[in-house]
């Protein structure tokens, strides 16, 4: 009898163009499939909860895949499947859920994380997880900028050239900045996000601060609707899909 198993998993997005397959280039979602191959016998589609880009890490990307005959215990699917997976990719967790669960469509929040860290160098031991720059402006400007993206908005402004979205309309639960081990983190909580959304964001409320721009200028430029107002797209280095939610009571 066939059953659907959820995985969590975390990953250093570094080598991988993103999460989504793609011909001749290194993804984690080939990765995953190849391993869940070499477990079940069997040739089944990932499905993740969101699509990560190329270079974006995940501390708790979500995702299922089915199988035909339930030969590994539903728990234990996290072990075999690190067995053949690279060192850069970790499923932490595994389990039997629903057939009606699905990755992407039941998940109600999900949450990234942006990385700051002031100064030209970087430690070379985080250096692949972090923006360093030498004009990080405080957390407490930046706070400003990102208060303005709280409720529902169209992120026209902060969309990427060629977003599939039928919609760029997105509910922002929470969105702010926090001291962090030396750092200054980026959090957002939202529904969904669009393509490159999050860095365009990151991105814009740096070039903001470094002018000391009121955050009437952030309200200004996200109702506009218009993407060449944008400011430069952060790095991917510094992005991590964070946390996915699919429990009502803890949208946030």
């Amino acid at each position: 009898m066939g059953e659907r198993i959820k995985i969590l998993l975390a990953y250093d997005g570094t080598r991988y163009c993103g999460w989504q397959r793609q011909p001749d280039q290194p993804t984690v979602q080939e990765a995953v499939e190849a391993a869940v191959e070499k477990v079940t016998g069997e040739k089944q589609p990932v499905i993740a909860s969101g699509r990560t880009d190329s270079g974006v890490h995940a501390r708790g990307q979500v995702c299922h895949f089915d199988v035909e005959r339930a030969s590994v215990p539903p728990d234990k699917y996290s072990l075999a499947l690190n067995r053949y997976m690279p060192r850069d990719i970790r499923i932490l967790e595994s389990c039997s859920v629903d057939e009606d669960f699905h990755a992407r469509f039941s998940a109600l929040t999900r949450e990234y994380r942006y990385y700051l860290l002031q100064g030209r160098v970087a430690d070379p031991f985080i250096g692949r997880y972090v923006y360093s720059h030498s004009r990080i402006p405080s957390a407490e400007v930046l706070d400003r900028y990102a208060e303005t993206l709280l409720g529902t908005h169209d992120f026209t402004t902060f969309s990427a050239a060629g977003d599939p979205s039928e919609s760029r309309i997105r509910h922002i639960y929470a969105a702010s900045f926090f001291p962090w081990r030396g750092c200054i983190v980026f959090r957002i909580v939202g529904n969904a996000f669009l393509w490159r959304m999050v860095r365009s964001l990151m991105g814009t409320m740096l070039d903001f601060g470094q002018q000391e721009a009121p955050a009437e200028a952030m309200k200004e430029v996200l109702e506009a609707r218009d993407r060449s107002l944008a400011g430069a797209t952060a790095p991917s280095r510094g992005l991590f899909l964070y946390k996915v939610v699919y429990d009502a009571g803890n949208v946030w």
